[in-house]
């Protein structure tokens, strides 16, 4: 009895600044889950092939692994997917861990400013899988996670900023990606979408974003995401 309450008085208190998704459905069938929702995420609205994508890594409490996700789109042609590990059973802990990578892709025909909004639930770590089960075959290895992932989060003000993400020592840049969002209740307009330019650069083992933001986004919370794909570290 002590041991319950004292996980739901932990809940609480995680849920403490979590944005409320009451109608999505990252936790649908999870007795235990803490929500988290991300920013409407700007999608690439190109629609020249190959069409571009944009990715976002949400994450989890300390302590808890995705056992849900969800999203919210502005427009029904965007696609989204999300990246998982390889392992048996598909199961939290082992296809999921404590942050996952959202990416969508603009499939439309049509003119516009596509945005979605990533959702996920997160459920205790001690819930989660074992991982992969170790096999062997000659000359062939299991599936690894040869690469890290780098990320950083900047708040966008009025005005132009830089922004790296980079490699640690000892590893090398396989890739890198940027997104912008915006922590609005609805999906935001076109005209704040527009009032954000990004343009992204490879600096040695870092990526570079240069960002300049016009006055509209002095009354929202807009953020920058920025990461690199390192891999060759220990």
């Amino acid at each position: 009895m002590r041991f319950a309450v004292g996980m739901a008085a932990a809940l609480a208190a995680l849920v403490v600044g979590v944005a409320p998704a009451a109608a999505t459905n990252e936790c649908k069938g999870l007795q235990v889950c803490v929500r988290v929702a991300g920013p409407w995420v700007v999608v690439p609205a190109s629609r020249a092939a190959p069409r571009a994508p944009v990715q976002y890594q949400l994450s989890c409490p300390r302590g808890f692994v995705v056992g849900g996700l969800d999203a919210e789109l502005s427009d029904r042609a965007v696609d989204i997917d999300f990246l998982g590990l390889l392992g048996s059973p598909v199961n939290p802990g082992v296809t999921t861990t404590r942050a996952v990578v959202f990416r969508g892709v603009y499939t439309g025909a049509a003119a516009r400013t596509p945005t979605f909004r990533p959702h996920i639930g997160c459920i205790p770590s001690a819930g989660g899988g074992s991982g992969p089960v170790p096999f062997r075959v000659p000359a062939a290895f299991p599936p690894g996670q040869p690469t890290v992932r780098r990320v950083r989060g900047v708040r966008l003000h009025p005005g132009v900023i830089r922004a790296v993400a980079a490699c640690a020592a000892g590893e090398r840049l396989i890739s890198g990606w940027h997104a912008v969002g915006f922590y609005t209740k609805v999906p935001p307009s076109t005209v704040l979408i527009q009032s954000v330019s990004a343009a992204q650069s490879i600096s040695g083992r870092g990526v570079v974003v240069r960002v300049r933001a016009r006055a509209d986004v002095g009354a929202v919370r807009a953020v920058l995401q920025i990461g690199a794909v390192c891999g060759g570290g220990s």
